[in-house]
């Protein structure tokens, strides 16, 4: 296993829509073992592979404390079952490292995906799940979480991130 480098906001590659999955094979495993070790090495919750620059519809997520509930999203497709529900939750990213801002998402989804074989999976996450759900399935569309705050507060951020490099 092989800890990544994490692609930082503002880098445009963060920006890029991620392709479907269609060889799941060895190679695939080997990204998701590099993916989880490169999110467990910054005691992250979720990771997309574009934010190791690798632009396939993959995540890793596990929102366990011990680290020991591994979940693998591929090709994922979320499907908002009520509008009207919705969840605040501060919300951080990897590769927006050190800022949280309030975020307001769908609190009833519903998840389907494929697992490393390549077999369909449906889940109805729930709490943290929910968020980090769609947290990642927005990095594999070219979106951050600070598309969802105000032009004023991301352009903050971007300053503050070009200034600390």
């Amino acid at each position: 296993m092989t800890i990544r480098k994490i692609l930082k906001f503002p880098d445009q590659d963060l920006r890029i829509k991620a392709k479907p999955v269609e060889t799941f094979d060895e190679d695939l495993k080997a990204l998701t073992d590099d993916m989880f070790e490169t999110m467990h090495s910054v005691n992250g919750i979720g990771l997309a592979a574009t934010q190791i620059g690798v632009a396939k519809q993959v995540a890793v997520i596990d929102i366990s404390p011990e680290k020991n509930e591994p979940l693998v999203i591929i090709n994922p497709e979320i499907k908002i079952l009520d509008p009207s529900k919705t969840a605040d939750y501060d919300e951080g990213c990897l590769s927006v490292p050190g800022f949280f801002e309030t975020i307001s998402r769908p609190s009833d989804i519903k998840l389907s995906y494929q697992d490393l074989n390549g077999k369909k999976q449906e889940i109805k996450p729930e709490g943290l799940l929910t968020k980090v759900v769609q947290h990642e399935f927005d990095h594999l569309n070219g979106r951050l979480f600070v598309d969802h705050i105000s032009e004023l507060k991301r352009r903050r951020i971007r300053n503050k991130i070009v200034k600390q490099k």
